[in-house]
């Protein structure tokens, strides 16, 4: 019987190591990717997802080696964007960054772009993107004031947590709930298995989770 490969989530959320674990995968290996946000000149918002997702599944598998961890590992990586139009909102740092973003999408529709790369021990690179449209309903200014006070918005692509407070927010949403909190779970899925991954390795013994 051949040995089930070892899986690394380039990422440090806890949103998407929860996301796995709700679909009875628990990663050997969690190692954050630093990479170069910054769009390139004239970039769309769905190009930018895909090309991230790349660059962390690249940087984590080039760590690993370094590290000698899990040389015959798979590596998956996210990448989520916020857009309105052609415009990518900012991951919010500040508190203004959150407000721009929160005027800019109350009352209207906007798209949340979710690239996924899931990346061989050789490196091969199996990608999806996962595009899903969201319409807010019109935010007062005294919504927009007690959301920023919650501090929810820090470190959130378009300054929300659709997981959060924020889900009161959605009027309509169309696509992927799992990719707008930061991994698509059907596409993720898919991917694996594409890769040789067992993704039902835990089914069977859901009580095991914890000793994978």
């Amino acid at each position: 019987m051949s040995r089930r490969p070892e899986l690394i989530l380039a990422s440090a959320s806890p949103r998407r190591l929860a996301l796995l674990n709700q679909i009875g995968i628990e990663p050997e290996h969690l190692i954050p990717a630093h990479v170069d946000e910054t769009p390139e000149r004239g970039e769309l918002p769905r190009k930018l997802a895909l090309r991230l997702a790349h660059a962390k599944a690249v940087e984590v598998q080039k760590k690993a080696k370094q590290a000698g961890l899990a040389g015959d590992a798979i590596v998956l990586a996210a990448d989520t964007v916020v857009a309105v139009g052609r415009r990518i909102l900012p991951k919010a740092e500040t508190m203004d960054e959150a407000a721009g973003c929160l005027r800019l999408l109350s009352g209207r529709a906007h798209r949340v772009f979710t690239g996924l790369c899931v990346l061989s021990p050789s490196g091969h690179a199996r990608e999806r993107l996962v595009d899903t449209r969201i319409r807010f309903k019109r935010l007062s200014a005294r919504e927009i004031e007690a959301y920023l006070a919650s501090g929810e918005w820090t470190g959130k692509a378009g300054g929300y947590a659709i997981q959060g407070i924020a889900g009161s927010f959605v009027v309509k949403l169309s696509g992927s709930y799992s990719a707008v909190v930061g991994l698509p779970l059907y596409e993720t899925t898919g991917l694996l298995a594409g890769e040789g991954y067992p993704v039902q390795f835990n089914w069977l013994n859901p009580m095991g989770l914890s000793g994978v």
